[in-house]
C-alpha cells in the first residue's frame, strides 16, 4: 500500500482510511466576496482552518507574552556586562555600531553587536531601565514561538503548531534566555527563521526564500559568529538532496544563498576589518584587535578544541573528557548541571524523529513532510553533537539553541502518529515516546530531592497511564483517546513547567546563569 504525505496547502499527513485528497477550490461564494475587514481577519485565520485556531494560537501568544514578561524586572540589568554596552550604544552611535562597552568607545564587548542594538534602540526610546533592555528579548521569545508554530502549522496541522509553540515557551532555558540580555535570544529566532524558510523553498523551489533564509544567517552571524553556521551542513544537504528543482538549480540556489550569507553578515566586518584601527574601538576578546582573529580562535575553534587564548577562564583541557567547562561526552545535556536546562522532551524528539522518518519512508524525493523532519532533526542532531563534544567554553544557557528543534520535533511527530494510531507501530511509538518522556522527568525532579516531591510522582504516574492509553488509542473511543493525549501532554510538560515558573519568579544576574532550582551535583538557580 501506499503512503501519502503530502500536499501543498496545509499539508496533512494522509494515508489509506485518512486521506483528505488534493487540496479543494475555494467555495464560488468567496470569488467575489468582499474582503473580510482585517480583526476578522486577524481573529479567524485562515479559511481551512478550524474555527478554534486562530484564537488558540493567538492565546498560546499572549500566554508566552504574560510569562515571559512576569516579574522581568528582578534581573535588573542581567549580564551588566551587555547593559554597559546596551547604554553606551544608547548615547553614542558610533557604540551602537561597533558594540562598544562605553560611549567613549575605547574597546568592545566579545561578540558582533546585532544582538544588542534592538536593545539599545529600546533604552533611546524608553530611557535606561531593567524593562526597556530587557522586553526586546521578551518580545523575541515570542517571535520565536510564533514563528515555529508557523512552520510546523503550515505543513501538519494547527494543534501540531500549538504543542510544538507551548513545548518551546515552557522549556525552562528558553524562559531564562528570552529574559536575559545575552546574544543567545536573538540566535535562537534567528534559527527558526532560517529553518523556517528553507522548508518554504524546500516546498515550491523559489528562490527567495532561500536567499531569505541566507540573509537570516549572515544576520545571525553578527549576534553570536560561528555558532550561526552550525546548522548550515544539514540545511544545505537537505535542499541539496530533496528541493523541487533540477540538480543545476539546486546548486545555482545554494551559491546564491551563500552569497546572502555573506552581503548580510559581512557587510559589518568589512566596515570594521578595512577601518583604520584608530579611528575605532579595540575588538573586545582578541589578541590583535581584529574581528576575524576573535571569530576564528577565541569565539570559533577554541570553543572546539579548548585552546583559548584569553579565555575568560580556561579551556576544556585540550582534550580531556573533564575540563574547566565540564564533562563532554554524548551524555553531558543529561548531566545533572545541564539536564533541566533542555533535555525534557530531547528523548521524545529523537524517538518522534526516527519515527517520522520511517513513516515517510516511501514518499518521493521531494515529499517536504519528511524534508521537515530532516530540517528540524538535523538542526538538532549537529548542534547535540557540538554541544556535547566541544572542549572551550561551555554554559548550561547555551542550549537555548536547542529548544527552537525540539519544540518542532515533539508537535510533528506527535501530530503525524496520531493520525496513525490505528496502527501498532504508530500507537506503540507514540507510548514509548511517553514512557521515555515520563521516566526522564522523573530523574530529572528527582535531582532536586526538596524541590515539589510530589511532582516527580505526578509526572511518572501520569505518564505512565497516558502511555499505556496511548498504546491502545486505535482502539479506544474518540473522547478516551484524546483523554490519554490531553494527560500524556500534561505529564510531559509538568516537569518543564513547574522549572519556567521558578524561573520566572527569580531575578537573574550575572555572566553564568542557569534556569529552575539547584540541583545535585550541578548548579542551578538564579546566578549558577
Amino acid at each position: 500500500m501506499t503512503v501519502h504525505f503530502d500536499r501543498q496547502t496545509t499539508g496533512r499527513a494522509t494515508s489509506p482510511g485518512h486521506r483528505t485528497g488534493p487540496p479543494e477550490p475555494a467555495p464560488a461564494s468567496h470569488a467575489g466576496a468582499p474582503r473580510p475587514p482585517f480583526p476578522q481577519r486577524l481573529w479567524r485565520g485562515r479559511p481551512e482552518d478550524p474555527r478554534w485556531a486562530r484564537p488558540a494560537f493567538l492565546a498560546l501568544l499572549l500566554a508566552t507574552a504574560v510569562l515571559y514578561f512576569w516579574n522581568l524586572s528582578a534581573s535588573g540589568y542581567a549580564n551588566s556586562f551587555y547593559s554597559a554596552a546596551v547604554q553606551a550604544g544608547s548615547q553614542s552611535w558610533k557604540a551602537f555600531f561597533f558594540g562598544s562597552l562605553d560611549a567613549a568607545n575605547a574597546i568592545t564587548v566579545d561578540k558582533p553587536p546585532a544582538a544588542l542594538w534592538p536593545m539599545a534602540l529600546s533604552v533611546r526610546l524608553f530611557g535606561l531601565g531593567s524593562w526597556a533592555i530587557l522586553a526586546p528579548e521578551v518580545l523575541m521569545g515570542v517571535g520565536t514561538v510564533a514563528v515555529v508554530y508557523a512552520a510546523v502549522r503550515r505543513r501538519f496541522s494547527p494543534a501540531a503548531g500549538l504543542i510544538a509553540g507551548a513545548v518551546l515557551a515552557l522549556t525552562p532555558v528558553a524562559a531564562l534566555m528570552f529574559r536575559f540580555n545575552n546574544p543567545d535570544a536573538l540566535l535562537a529566532l534567528l534559527m527558526a527563521t532560517a529553518c523556517w524558510f528553507v522548508i518554504r523553498a524546500l516546498e515550491d523551489g523559489r528562490t527567495k526564500w532561500l536567499l531569505w533564509a541566507g540573509a537570516v544567517v549572515g544576520f545571525a552571524f553578527l549576534a553570536k559568529t560561528l555558532q550561526a553556521f552550525l546548522i548550515l551542513p544539514p540545511l544545505a544537504l537537505v535542499y541539496g538532496v530533496c528541493a523541487p528543482v533540477t540538480v543545476r538549480k539546486r546548486i545555482g540556489q545554494l551559491a546564491a544563498a551563500l552569497g546572502a550569507i555573506v552581503v548580510s553578515g559581512g557587510w559589518w566586518v568589512a566596515i570594521v576589518e578595512l577601518r583604520p584601527a584608530s579611528s575605532r574601538p579595540y575588538i573586545g576578546g582578541s589578541q590583535n584587535n581584529s574581528f576575524l582573529e576573535l571569530t576564528f580562535g577565541y569565539n570559533g575553534l577554541g570553543r572546539l578544541n579548548g585552546d583559548e587564548t584569553g579565555s575568560v577562564g580556561g579551556g576544556g583541557g585540550g582534550g580531556n573528557r573533564g575540563g574547566a567547562w565540564g564533562e563532554t561526552g554524548w551524555d553531558r545535556l543529561f548531566s545533572s548541571s545541564v539536564g533541566g536546562q533542555i533535555s525534557w522532551l530531547i528523548p521524545a524528539a529523537l524517538i518522534l524523529l526516527v519515527a517520522g522518518l520511517v513513516a515517510t519512508r516511501r514518499a518521493g524525493r521531494t515529499s517536504v513532510t519528511r524534508a521537515s523532519f530532516l530540517v528540524w532533526g538535523g538542526a538538532l542532531l549537529i548542534t547535540v553533537l557540538v554541544f556535547s563534544y566541544m572542549q572551550g567554553i561551555f554554559h548550561e544557557y547555551y542550549t537555548v539553541a536547542l529548544a527552537p528543534y525540539v519544540a518542532p520535533l515533539v508537535g510533528m511527530g506527535a501530530a503525524l502518529l496520531w493520525e496513525r494510531r490505528d496502527r501498532a507501530w504508530a500507537s506503540l511509538t507514540l507510548a514509548a515516546a511517553m514512557t521515555a518522556t515520563a521516566a526522564w522527568g522523573y530523574v530529572l525532579l528527582n535531582r532536586s530531592s526538596d524541590y515539589l516531591p510530589w511532582l516527580k510522582w505526578l509526572v511518572l504516574v501520569g505518564g505512565l497511564t497516558a502511555a499505556l492509553g496511548l498504546l491502545f488509542a486505535g482502539r479506544l473511543g474518540r473522547r478516551l483517546a484524546l483523554g490519554a493525549a490531553g494527560l500524556g501532554l500534561v505529564a510531559a510538560l509538568a516537569g518543564p513547567a513547574a522549572y519556567t515558573l521558578t524561573t520566572v519568579n527569580e531575578g537573574h544576574t550575572g555572566s553564568i546563569v542557569t534556569a529552575g532550582p539547584a540541583v545535585a551535583g550541578g548548579r542551578g538557580g538564579p546566578g549558577g
